[in-house]
């Protein structure tokens, strides 16, 4: 498992998930690299967190649906702008509201590395948005 250093500690991670057992595996090992998780089940499940729980990051798994992963991106921002988008899955890729990315079939290793890089980046900056405001 990826160490993810002392900012994991301090770290409120929402992931979201459409299938059950998926979501109940990953958040496990997230929560043994160090973060503190609040898992949700599909778009309504996550829009109801949002509105509950302030988060640092919030994970969008690759078994919400399509349509989920690229709409709940601008709710996390209009709901918490801070806060950062990770999905997990490729149709993120040049998402405006998505901050990264990681393809379908990494590890769990790669996911928590990634996590700890958009953290590690700071709060609010969002360069995907900066990019396509730039017309790029």
């Amino acid at each position: 498992m990826a160490k993810t250093g002392s900012s994991a500690n301090q770290t409120t991670v929402l992931y979201a998930e459409g299938d059950e057992q998926v979501l109940n595996s990953q958040a496990d090992a997230m929560r043994k690299a160090g973060y503190h998780v609040e898992p949700t089940m599909g778009r309504k499940g996550t829009e109801e967190a949002l509105r509950r729980t302030n988060v640092n990051l919030v994970v969008l798994g690759a078994t919400l649906t399509r349509n989920d992963r690229h709409h709940l991106p601008y709710m996390v921002k209009k709901a918490q702008a801070s806060a950062r988008v990770l999905v997990l899955h490729t149709d993120g890729e040049h998402h405006p509201a998505v901050d990264g990315n990681v393809d379908t079939g990494r590890s769990m290793d790669n996911v928590l590395e990634k996590m700890a890089s958009l953290m590690s980046q700071g709060a609010g900056k969002t360069p995907m948005v900066k990019t396509a405001a730039a017309g790029k």
